[in-house]
């Protein structure tokens, strides 16, 4: 028999996680409501999960977004869940999509709910998307919120490639610098130190240190690539693990400039995945844990756990978040208050999204505007200073040459 992985609530307000075992998914929810727990979260163990083919590269988000849809528009028109996958599965161009499409449809008509059935594949179908999904399949409006995960979903993609976009330029302007610099250091100041050598005499001091410094680029280049390239794993590996994403995450939001940029941008995801779910009818509880994941920065997120208490224990809403004012400013706070007494939680939180959304643009292209310049200005000082420091010696060529 089955074994389920749950988190749920007691009549304490604690929140509890264990296993439990059960025929199907339906039959441990109703266990675990029958012990008195509201069950948040309940999935097929892995263990007991048959092991899956893996899809490394193969499918794109677009691929996932288009799956959601097509599920969302076939369950619409009132086909039953088993024969949109078959469908999907049968009509599908791509091969790699066909085969997923295949084993989700049988895993499905194998009595597996749908959640579960993509939690096996958390490459493609995240813990989130995994909670959307159940949340559907719960409430019985699985349609609606496959529809509003793939809106979801695309309008995250495109905040996100906007983000990319009004960074490239900056980027683009730092490799530029590095490289002028390291051709000045290579190439350019190893020929004018040749021609001062020749003439003797004392260099200015900012010429020496130039000279020193192109001289010890040329000769340790190989311990400077392997010492940078050693910094570089590093620091990888310690942000790959817990600790060192938490202290990055820290250090981004003390920063005066990332910081803002950051906390609006997890607010943005924040309130539309919220505002996604209370509109398909998720209980506000449960829709609460799922935003919370949808944050994107631990840090951010952990503070919101004081806040689901809060409402757990009865507290409205507007008044959890004020517990949390680097995520939540004071005037979305009003707004929340204001949609909380006219019943329209769902609708401001989506608005309160995209007007976010167009103020983080707004926002970028500020911060955009700013570096620009200022790398301009440390390029220019940089070139400047080599570009000066190798014509001084000339400016005193009568007093080299005696």
């Amino acid at each position: 028999m089955p074994i389920f992985q749950y988190q749920a609530t007691n009549s304490q307000g604690q929140t509890v996680s264990d296993r439990i075992t059960a025929a199907s998914r339906t039959e441990a929810i109703d266990t675990l409501i029958d012990k008195g727990l509201h069950p948040s979260q309940v999935q097929e163990s892995a263990k007991d999960q048959t092991p899956q083919r893996r899809f490394s590269h193969r499918l794109s988000k677009k691929d996932i977004e288009m799956f959601t849809r097509e599920i969302s528009n076939l369950l619409a028109s009132g086909l039953p869940l088993s024969r949109t996958l078959k469908i999907l599965s049968r009509e599908s161009e791509k091969p790699a999509a066909k085969e997923l499409w295949t084993q989700v449809h049988d895993s499905v008509a194998n009595g597996v709910s749908l959640a579960d059935t993509l939690s096996r594949w958390p490459k493609y179908f995240p813990s989130i998307y995994v909670a959307m999904v159940q949340a559907g399949e719960t409430g019985g409006f699985l349609e609606l919120v496959l529809g509003q995960i793939a809106d979801f979903r695309a309008q995250e993609q495109d905040l996100k490639s906007r983000v990319q976009s009004a960074l490239i330029y900056p980027m683009v302007l730092m490799v530029l610098a590095v490289f002028i610099l390291l051709f000045l250091l290579i190439y350019f100041i190893p020929r004018f130190s040749s021609i001062f050598n020749e003439f003797g005499g004392t260099l200015p001091p900012l010429t020496e240190g130039i000279v020193a410094a192109s001289t010890f680029v040329m000769k340790y280049w190989v311990l400077i690539v392997g010492v940078i390239v050693f910094l570089v794993l590093i620091a990888r590996s310690y942000l790959q693990r817990d600790e060192g994403k938490a202290a990055f995450e820290r250090w981004i939001l003390k920063s005066p400039l990332l910081g803002k940029l950051t906390a609006r941008f997890a607010f943005v995801r924040f309130a539309r995945m919220l505002g996604t779910l209370l509109n398909a009818g998720v209980p506000l509880l449960n829709a609460l844990h799922v935003a919370k994941e949808a944050i994107g920065n631990r840090t951010l997120a952990a503070t919101m756990d004081d806040a689901i208490e809060k409402v757990r224990k009865g507290t409205s809403l507007s008044q959890s978040l004020r517990a949390c004012p680097k995520l939540f400013s004071g005037s979305n706070i009003e707004m929340i208050t204001v949609a909380e007494e006219s019943s329209r939680l769902g609708e401001e939180l989506s608005r309160l999204a995209d007007v976010n959304e167009k103020e983080l643009d707004r926002n970028l292209k500020t911060a955009v505007s700013f570096a620009e310049p200022l790398m301009l200005f440390f390029m220019a000082a940089f070139v400047g200073t080599i570009v000066i420091g190798m014509l001084l010696p000339i400016f005193n060529l009568q007093e080299l040459i005696h």
